[in-house]
Parts: structure tokens; sequence; C-alpha cells
């Protein structure tokens, strides 16, 4: 019974989980919007929810160790391939940090968070009508 209730609501948990990552990066950007050669980051959510469904985690690299004191790593840190954002215009400093596009990003992905966890508080009290009879 326990894994089927899991198996209802994996999708919505990794949905959540990915638009938890993806506001950290949307946060990140607005945050050093002032930092000089900045390069604002994100990343496609809908390739990333795919390949999270078919349980990918998006190809990391390993990165290759030249000495013994090296650390292993990878070259992708999270669930999803961070791409960089193409600047709407030029600015002197290099970054790339546009406010308008980061705070309407923020803004959409916020809601759509709210709405994945509207979405999964119905399904858990569907199941729990369901399971008191």
């Amino acid at each position: 019974m326990v894994n089927r209730i899991d198996s209802a609501l994996s999708f919505q948990q990794l949905a959540l989980s990915l638009r938890a990552h993806r506001q950290q990066i949307l946060a990140g950007n607005i945050a050093n919007a002032d930092t000089p050669n900045y390069k604002a980051r994100d990343f496609d959510f809908s390739t990333a929810l795919k390949e999270a469904v078919a349980g990918r985690n998006g190809g990391g690299l390993a990165l290759v160790t030249t000495a013994t004191g090296h650390l292993p790593g990878s070259a992708e840190a999270g669930p999803a391939r961070l791409m960089y954002r193409t600047p709407t215009q030029a600015s002197v400093d290099g970054n790339t940090v546009d406010m308008d596009v980061e705070r309407a990003q923020f803004s959409e992905n916020a809601v759509q968070y709210e709405a994945g966890l509207a979405f999964i508080s119905q399904q858990i009290k569907t199941l729990m009508a369901a399971a008191q009879g």
C-alpha cells in the first residue's frame, strides 16, 4: 500500500523538487544582479522533469583528477543541467542578469510551485478519504 501511495505522489514530488531548485537558481541570479561578469543561469524545467521521470540525472560529466590530492566530483551539482541565459542587452560590466526577466521567471516559478503544492495536497486528501472508507 505504501508503494502505491509513493507512486501516486512521486511525479508531484519530483516536480516540486525541481521547482524549488529553480527558485534557488533564480534567486541567485537576482542576488548577483550587480556583480560584475556574473552570468545568469537557468534550466529548462520541462526537459529536467522528463529526465527526472525517466530516471536520468542529466548525464553529469565526471571531473578528471590529475593529482592525488584532487577531490572527485561531477560537473553538474544539482538535479538539472544549468545553462547560461542569453542576455537581452549587453552591459558594460559583463553581467547578463536582466532584472525584469528574472523577476518574471521568479514569480512564474513561485506560482507554479504553489499550484503543485495545492495539487499534491488535494491528492493526499483524496487518498485519506479513500483510506477512511
